[in-house]
């Protein structure tokens, strides 16, 4: 049998012959599911026939974007599974973040190609795993795999209903990017998606395991911060924004200065809603932004 050794991210296949060529392994189903895209949640399973992902209608994966190439990329099958292979596009593929030329794929490992992201599912019960997925997707966020809008609301209205009743703290932090159609426009939106990326973990990093980090908008983060008052709030805030600024952030060799402009609201028993709150820290945040961005409000 044909026995692949290890494939790096810009590594060729490196194959070499089993001693004992009765000796077969099996492939699971597969399939791939589109997490960041026009059709996200979009199941294609595979099978034996090789897969042409691009822009043409004429291939059998069409990802209608920028930043695509007509024919972009392929996914082989082979011995122990299936392989990723660039077709020397214009904008390159990539596995977890890394470019590649060739790639056997693994369990879970997300494809970017473009601004479209693919995650690509591999199991004895690949259907089982393709419903946790779109499970997964309705509460994280694919560009940042941060928490989305859908589950920051679910959460802010259950914390506010239970600080309501038994008079517990919290607070909300709301921050955006400053100028960030600026990076788009001079960067491109690949740039953007990748600051976007960045932040997201850079923030992730920095809260507690119960804190929920969200994003909320195109550009627009939210931080809920259980038994925390408003003192817990604003030092959290000031360390965020001081670690963006700092932060180096680089896309294909240029370096874009990105900062953060913060607005911090605390619970009071007066708010009538969670969406009281949120106004109130949205309110702030803009202050932040008249004042000059890059600072606390």
């Amino acid at each position: 049998m044909i026995d692949e050794r290890r494939i790096t991210p810009d590594s060729t296949v490196v194959t070499a012959v089993s001693a004992n060529p009765l000796v077969q392994e099996t492939v699971s189903a597969a399939c791939l599911v589109v997490i960041l895209g026009a059709e996200i949640g979009k199941r294609i399973s595979l099978d034996d026939r090789d897969l042409v992902l691009g822009r043409s209608s004429a291939v059998d994966v069409q990802l209608d974007i920028d930043n695509v190439s007509r024919n972009h990329a392929s996914i082989v099958r082979s011995g122990r599974g299936w392989v990723l292979r660039d077709l020397d596009s214009t904008n390159g593929t990539f596995v977890n973040e890394l470019p590649i030329r060739e790639r056997l794929l693994r369990d879970g490992d997300q494809i970017r190609i473009g601004r479209a992201m693919i995650k690509f599912l591999t199991s004895n019960n690949v259907e089982a795993q393709y419903h946790e997925e779109i499970y997964r997707l309705m509460t994280l966020d694919g560009l940042t795999q941060l928490h989305n809008r859908r589950f920051f609301q679910e959460s802010i209205e259950r914390e506010f209903a239970r600080s309501k009743r038994y008079g517990h703290p919290f607070c909300l932090v709301l921050f955006d990017l400053d100028h960030f159609k600026r990076i788009n426009d001079t960067h491109g939106h690949l740039a953007g998606d990748d600051v976007l990326r960045r932040v997201g973990s850079l923030v992730g990093t920095k809260v507690r395991t119960n804190d929920i980090v969200a994003r909320v908008g195109g550009e627009e983060f939210a931080v809920i911060l259980p038994e925390a008052d408003r003192m817990g709030g604003v030092a959290l805030a000031e360390k965020l924004r001081k670690m963006i600024a700092s932060e180096r952030f680089e896309h294909e060799g240029t370096v874009i200065p990105v900062t953060i402009s913060l607005g911090v609201f605390a619970f009071s028993p007066e708010q009538e809603s969670s969406a009281d709150l949120y106004k109130a820290a949205d309110d702030k945040l803009y202050e932040a932004k008249r004042a000059g961005r890059n600072q606390v409000r």
